[in-house]
């Protein structure tokens, strides 16, 4: 994993926390900076870790505003590992145009592969497709 693909991961992990235990912030966020890697040369991008997990509850309603009309189901239906990884690609397909949409599709389909529950990667691709073609439709067409 490249240190993105393991900041999204670590990203994913602690608003899942977040989301289940409703802890401070900033004691997850150090938390998960302070982790050991268990595999070197694996390292988390600690700049991007902490813009990603600190911003994503800040802009936690815009979010879910963006996620629900793409959903067949409400926000609060969604399992806290689906919910995680939507709110990390919802967030990069919104405010990080730099990284290219099919790149955030797949990370997060990976990420649920890997936490998620079985099958839950559909439903993520196609919640995050939907939101890609509204968000990115420039990008998309060109």
């Amino acid at each position: 994993m490249t240190p993105k693909q393991l900041s999204r991961a670590r990203v994913v992990q602690a608003l899942y926390q977040w989301l289940v235990s409703g802890d401070d912030l900033g004691k997850i966020e150090e938390q998960f900076l302070s982790k050991k890697e268990p595999y070197p040369p694996y390292k988390i991008s600690k700049a991007f870790f902490s813009n990603l997990f600190l911003n994503i509850p800040k802009n936690i309603t815009l979010l879910d505003e963006i996620i629900e009309p793409s959903l067949d189901r409400g926000v609060d239906e969604l399992g806290p590992t689906e919910h995680a990884v939507l709110y990390v690609g919802t967030y990069e397909l919104k405010f990080q145009p730099e990284v290219p949409y099919k790149v955030v599709i797949n990370e997060a389909v990976e990420l649920t592969k890997l936490y998620g529950a079985d099958g839950a990667y559909k439903l993520v691709n196609t919640v995050l497709d939907k939101i890609a073609k509204e968000i990115r439709s420039i990008e998309i067409n060109a």
